[in-house]
């Protein structure tokens, strides 16, 4: 109604002004005089104006006409659509118009603003495969998802913008949390574009989720294949999948299917602790101790961790403990410096009851990295070195409270694992767990300082009738005891890793 008035007043308004030009050309004086091969023509000012409109207005026709002209002889040429382009060239230019502005207000936020001019491309254009995504994606920005489900679903029907399509539902059913059908979706979208790396992404993703790593080494593959992931990630990843795939097997009770897939991912990325730790067993049971010792060997050379130590033990499990040392030497001679190395020697010299030497090996890491394994296998030497219950409990007071060491950590979200998952159960991200010391800040050792009364109270009570016993109370340890330094590792109570 307001824009109808607007345009009523323009009008009137100009009707005015062109009365009033021209009245006031009429009361002017003088004129034109045009003079050509013998010919003169006088004119007065309103004819002046007059003929100069109507020349401006006839070499306007003639350029309509030349360009007629010209897209005719195009279409007699062979260009079908010339004459049609002709005619329809200033609609076009306004439906691109909309279509830019459109764009431009999807940029700027403005999602009903761009629902608007998308559909005013449409009406010039008729081209919904450019403007069906512009409303799509228009519609999703408002919060309006059931007009952007219908307009994805339209776009199915056209060949050209059917994965743009398939992925626009896609991402919504993620957003639904329906899985399931955002697999299938994936898998269509990979399907129309194998080279699509945001859909590798996607599917490899759910696969994953939902245990389908068959399907996920395929689509690993096809990232290789289309150059999309370098191939010593690509080795890395798949070993990451058959080892899901082998825990998996080792569920359903197949070991030996479980036993070649692990020994598979072991092949494929050595240095993948929890492949070769699995591995190595695998191994065992067949007897091969040979090969389970050099697998370990080999990961340990990568990087020592606790996982390859208890694999590497359970190669002898009922040799000495001055046997198992001897044996061990050579393993840790490969990272003689390295914390889990002189922790092994130190767990190894307890075993064998020589706590000088498992002192020794601990040398400063008390001082220098003291966490929860640490300050326990300092408390182990203690005890075995005859130190008082005071003294004991004050090293597992401080390993209550203490760092965890190193865990299993999500490179991306730092989020802890209790053990190795192929994919963060925090953040779902893919093969990005590391075996590190978390940020600070991050939780310490199951239980904490709440558990600090319990683990006193299980030292102090030796037997419930001793008359020599103290209450709880007052045998906690003094405040110099909790924080004497010292190192170590400890497991359960008062037993020492063996």
């Amino acid at each position: 109604m307001l824009w109808s008035l607007i345009k009523i007043i323009l009008f009137v308004v100009l009707v005015a002004a062109a009365t009033m030009g021209a009245a006031y050309l009429m009361e002017l004086e003088g004129g034109v005089r045009i003079a050509a091969a013998g010919y003169e023509v006088n004119l007065t000012p309103l004819y002046a104006v007059m003929l100069l409109i109507a020349l401006v207005f006839a070499v306007w026709v003639i350029l309509r006409l030349v360009a007629f002209l010209i897209a005719t002889l195009k279409f007699i040429n062979g260009d079908e659509t010339a004459i049609t382009r002709y005619f329809n060239r200033n609609r076009e230019q306004k439906g691109y118009q909309a279509l830019s502005e459109g764009m431009m207000a999807l940029a700027a936020g403005e999602g009903r603003l761009a629902m608007a001019k998308a559909s005013k491309a449409e009406r010039y254009l008729h081209k919904p495969e450019l403007t069906n995504l512009l409303t799509a994606q228009a519609a999703e920005m408002t919060g309006d998802r059931r007009k952007a489900e219908e307009v994805y679903k339209r776009l199915l029907k056209n060949d050209a913008t059917r994965f743009v399509g398939v992925r626009g539902i896609m991402k919504q059913k993620l957003a639904d949390g329906d899985m399931t059908t955002a697999l299938k979706l994936a898998e269509k979208a990979l399907d129309l574009r194998p080279k699509h790396e945001e859909t590798q992404d996607v599917l490899l993703r759910l696969q994953a989720s939902a245990h389908d790593w068959a399907g996920a080494r395929r689509t690993l593959g096809a990232k290789l294949k289309h150059g999309s992931l370098p191939r010593d990630v690509h080795k890395r990843r798949d070993a990451v999948l058959a080892l899901s795939e082998a825990k998996d097997v080792l569920q359903e009770g197949n070991d030996i299917s479980a036993r070649e897939a692990a020994i598979e991912a072991n092949k494929l990325s050595p240095d993948l602790i929890p492949a070769a730790a699995f591995a190595a067993r695998g191994y065992i049971d067949q007897g091969n101790a040979k090969y389970a010792t050099r697998v370990i060997k080999k990961a340990w050379a990568a990087q020592p961790h606790p996982d390859l130590a208890a694999a590497f033990a359970a190669i002898v499990p009922d040799e000495t403990p001055a046997a198992r040392l001897k044996r061990f030497k050579p393993l840790i001679a490969q990272h003689p410096d390295h914390v889990e190395s002189r922790l092994l020697l130190a767990e190894l010299n307890i075993a064998a009851e020589d706590f000088p030497e498992a002192r020794r090996a601990l040398g400063d890491l008390v001082d220098t990295a003291p966490d929860a394994r640490i300050l326990t296998v300092m408390a182990a030497i203690a005890r075995g070195e005859g130190a008082s219950d005071v003294v004991v409990k004050g090293w597992l007071a401080r390993a209550l409270t203490a760092p965890r060491g190193p865990q299993w950590v999500c490179e991306k979200c730092h989020n802890i694992h209790p053990e190795w998952v192929p994919i963060c159960e925090n953040c779902k991200s893919f093969d990005t767990l590391a075996w590190t010391s978390p940020p600070a800040g991050a939780p310490t050792a199951p239980g904490g300082s709440e558990m600090l009364p319990l683990i006193v109270g299980s030292i102090e009570d030796k037997s419930s009738d001793d008359p020599a016993n103290v209450p709880d109370a007052e045998i906690l340890p003094d405040e110099e005891s909790l924080h004497r330094p010292i190192d170590g590792t400890w497991t359960e109570g008062d037993e020492v890793r063996k």
